[in-house]
């Protein structure tokens, strides 16, 4: 695994996005896109461990992503399956930890038992994650989040009048993550799609015009070096954060 730099992103989170759009520019069917989408995504998980990240979150489908013609939705479902077949043995050979943040409770039977199971069988590594977000919306996890802060209060295991940052965030599904550092969009597109919106709150972010099942471990390197051009003030001032700056680094 390639060293980190003091800047680098410990938490890079992608939207994956323009499958459809590459197989369109080819005259292929759409399926064919998001095959090659999951090709790529075996690429920059590794590409990402090799330049110094240590967890990885790629939105794989999203809630409103149910509204898509159906059989496209039985497609992606297929291609998850046939990837958390594959993959499982290669987590474990390359200790790679693998997780999921959103619904997937909802997701077909078939699919949840190999998730829990890949999940199961790398839980104990600690060195790189592989986060998908799968039936995943950010206000769909608020509102799960409120759910259960409420039930705790009516539980007597959290206080009310305790309003604070930390305390809420223990009911997110990304409770026990950092926050991404990092965030990239594939395909020219510049919104964030109901993704992380409030573990994003101090993202940085890197829209770059590449299609999904074009991007390569020299984009992902490119959008890292972009971000370590950055300066992170999460509300200070330059000065400030020059101030309190190891001399190392400064």
């Amino acid at each position: 695994m390639a060293a980190p730099t003091a800047n680098s992103p410990a938490h890079v989170a992608i939207i994956m996005d323009g499958n459809g759009r590459w197989a369109t520019q080819r005259g292929l069917p759409r399926a064919e896109g998001h095959r090659r989408g999951v090709e790529t995504v075996r690429t920059i998980t590794f590409a990402a461990r090799d330049l110094g990240v240590r967890m990885l979150t790629l939105y794989a489908f999203s809630i409103e992503n149910w509204k898509r013609p159906q059989d496209e939705v039985g497609t992606l479902m297929s291609l998850l399956e046939f990837y958390l077949k594959k993959e499982l043995e290669t987590f474990v050979r390359d200790r790679v930890r693998f997780r999921t943040i959103g619904r997937t409770e909802e997701l077909p039977a078939g699919i949840r038992k190999l998730l829990t199971a890949t999940a199961e069988e790398t839980k104990h590594f600690t060195d790189y994650t592989l986060v998908l977000a799968l039936n995943y919306g950010a206000r769909t996890e608020v509102m799960d989040a409120a759910r259960a802060y409420a039930a705790a209060v009516a539980n007597g295991e959290a206080k009310l009048n305790d309003p604070n940052w930390s305390s809420f965030s223990r009911y997110l599904y990304t409770s026990d993550m950092p926050d991404p550092d990092l965030v990239i969009r594939t395909s020219g597109e510049r919104r964030v799609s109901n993704f992380l919106l409030l573990q994003a709150a101090y993202a940085e972010f890197v829209f770059t015009p590449v299609l999904w099942p074009d991007f390569t471990k020299a984009d992902l390197e490119a959008a890292i070096a972009d971000y370590n051009r950055r300066e992170r003030r999460f509300g200070l001032t330059s000065e400030q954060i020059r101030a309190t700056a190891p001399a190392n680094v400064r």
